[in-house]
C-alpha cells in the first residue's frame, strides 16, 4: 500500500498472519466468553437476575410484589450506586452520566409520590436504604 502525504512518499506494507492451524482457531473461538457475561477483572453493566430477586425479595410490600414505589426505588438505588462507582474509573463516560441522572431524577419523583401518599413508608425507605435527604 503507498501512501502519498504532501508530497512524501510513504511505503505501508500491511500483513496478516492466520492462526496456523486448526487448533490455533479453537483456541481463539473457546476463549471468548460468553455474551452478557464479565470476563475476568471487568465489571458488569447490570444488575443479575439473582441480585435483581434478592432485591425485590428483601423490599416487597406483599407476596408477588415487584412494582410497588418501595421496589422500584431499591432497584434504582442499586443502579445508581453501582453507576456511582463506575465513574470512579471511567471520569469522562459522560453518555453515561446523562443515564445517572435520569436514574436519579426517576428516584426522586417516586420518594416524592411515596411521601405524598404515606409519609411513614417514606421514612422507613430512606432509613432502610441509607439516602440521605
Amino acid at each position: 500500500m503507498k501512501l502519498f502525504y504532501s508530497d512524501i512518499y510513504i511505503d505501508c506494507q500491511v500483513r496478516y498472519n492466520p492462526p496456523a492451524d486448526e487448533q490455533e482457531i479453537s483456541k481463539i473461538k473457546d476463549s471468548s466468553d460468553p455474551p452478557g457475561q464479565a470476563k475476568r477483572g471487568e465489571s458488569r453493566m447490570t444488575m443479575t437476575k439473582d441480585e435483581k430477586t434478592q432485591v425485590i425479595d428483601s423490599y416487597k410490600t406483599h407476596e408477588g410484589d415487584t412494582g410497588s414505589p418501595e421496589v422500584q426505588v431499591a432497584i434504582l438505588t442499586e443502579r445508581i450506586t453501582y453507576l456511582t462507582g463506575h465513574f470512579k474509573t471511567h471520569k469522562k463516560d459522560h453518555h453515561s452520566r446523562r443515564g445517572l441522572l435520569k436514574l436519579v431524577g426517576q428516584r426522586r419523583r417516586l420518594l416524592d409520590y411515596l411521601k405524598d401518599k404515606e409519609v411513614s413508608r417514606y421514612r422507613t425507605l430512606i432509613q432502610r436504604l441509607g439516602i440521605r435527604r
